[in-house]
């Protein structure tokens, strides 16, 4: 795949719709020029097909996740303030990109089989994550716990599949309570006594 242009690639926000409302294997590469006013030959210029559009939607979405994850991490605070800046900022991002989390949903078998997804968001935020959560063990703010790895995709899991509810519902995703419950169930799960 080429590298899109960033004028190109906020247009195909309109394709996550789509695979949102028709899921991927009803969208033909006629209904994703059309929604996204990006010529058809433009879109076999960059893409192979409507599953590598969907794959660019994923990994853009974890692009975003991984830069405010990062920020959150190496923000200042004890571990556990920062674990909740963490599901804050992973929030934000969904209910930035509700249409690819929607799409995310419908495709998520799909999403699983494309390699680069999974290695991505281990980097992206089980790792960093890990790291917090034996961060927080020295820092006194965390207790420890036997495997950190296991605990970090947890959170992932608590946070996506929360704010997914949201989203496949149409009830507006807010961000706050939800960071709020979330940040609630996980930290008294975690913190230190």
């Amino acid at each position: 795949m080429r590298t899109v242009p960033s004028h190109t690639a906020v247009k195909l926000s309109a394709a996550a719709e789509l695979f949102a409302e028709h899921g991927v294997d009803q969208t033909k590469m006629e209904d994703i020029a059309a929604a996204t006013t990006i010529p058809k030959a433009t879109l076999y210029y960059y893409f192979a097909g409507k599953e590598q559009i969907l794959a660019f939607l994923f990994r853009d979405a974890l692009d975003r996740v991984a830069d405010e994850v990062a920020i959150a991490v190496e923000s200042e605070g004890s571990a556990a303030a920062r674990l909740a800046e963490v599901i804050r900022a992973q929030l934000r991002v969904m209910a930035e990109q509700p249409a690819v989390c929607r799409a995310l949903v419908g495709e998520l078998g799909r999403a699983g089989r494309i390699p680069e997804i999974a290695a991505m968001i281990h980097s992206a935020y089980y790792q960093p994550v890990q790291s917090l959560i034996e961060d927080g063990v020295v820092d006194g703010s965390l207790r420890q716990v036997p495997d950190p790895g296991s605990v970090a995709m947890a959170v992932f899991g608590a946070v996506t599949i929360s704010a997914l509810s949201y989203l496949v519902s149409a009830q507006d995703l807010d961000q706050e309570r939800l960071a709020s419950a979330v940040t609630t169930l996980v930290l008294d799960g975690v913190r230190s006594h």
